[in-house]
């Protein structure tokens, strides 16, 4: 069902801009497969995160992931069900963990210290974490989308060093811990991915 939908908006987008070619076809077609194909996933997580007792905070860690997740980018898995499980581990992990164990301070700050350089390290190095079915081939918005990890990283991690709060303090940790993870190579070799812009060669793309 998901497949033909896609088609079918690949298809019209193509009428309506005939300048549109077969390569690009396909990257607009798997772009919305992954797109449409998250809503189901989301729900299934959700659904998962309510029988564990936590769907308040994955709604939350999800809430909170989002952003840093949309300009870092980070592998896909290739099966509906990997992908399941993997979203779901993903924003009821950190729930969980956050729920039930708290850092204290001197443990708080060395982790968002931490996480904060190897999160700019990675960011440096592969942000943003494309896959070839979604490649981000332009310059200007490669650019655009590794500043705005920086910031959005920078910002979260401010905020769990100032909030009051320390489930939510937890989930940002874990959370953004998390999601650098999924950018990295050794996480696309894992799971059998390759950066776009790799495969594509952007050296010649502005």
């Amino acid at each position: 069902m998901i497949d033909k939908i896609c088609m079918f908006l690949t298809n019209k987008m193509r009428k309506e801009m005939p300048e549109i070619d077969d390569e690009r076809a396909e990257i607009i077609y798997y772009g919305l497969q992954n797109i449409i194909g998250e809503i189901p996933k989301i729900f299934i997580m959700l659904l998962i995160a309510y029988l564990l007792g936590v769907l308040k905070l994955a709604l939350i860690t999800f809430l909170i992931i989002l952003p840093y997740r949309s300009f870092s980018g980070g592998f896909h898995l290739k099966t509906h069900i990997g992908c399941i499980i993997t979203t779901s581990a993903m924003y009821c992990s950190p729930a969980i963990i956050s729920k039930y164990f708290i850092l204290d301070s001197w443990a708080k700050w060395i982790a968002i210290v931490g996480i904060w350089i190897f999160g700019m390290s990675m960011i440096t190095l592969y942000a943003p974490a494309d896959t070839e079915n979604v490649p981000i081939l332009r310059k200007k918005d490669r650019k655009q989308k590794k500043i705005l990890s920086y910031i959005t990283l920078t910002i979260a991690l401010g905020i769990a060093a100032v909030i009051s709060n320390p489930i939510i303090a937890n989930i940002i940790i874990i959370g953004y811990f998390i999601q650098t993870c999924t950018i990295t190579r050794l996480a696309y070799k894992i799971t059998d991915n390759k950066y776009g812009y790799e495969v594509y060669n952007t050296s010649t793309v502005s």
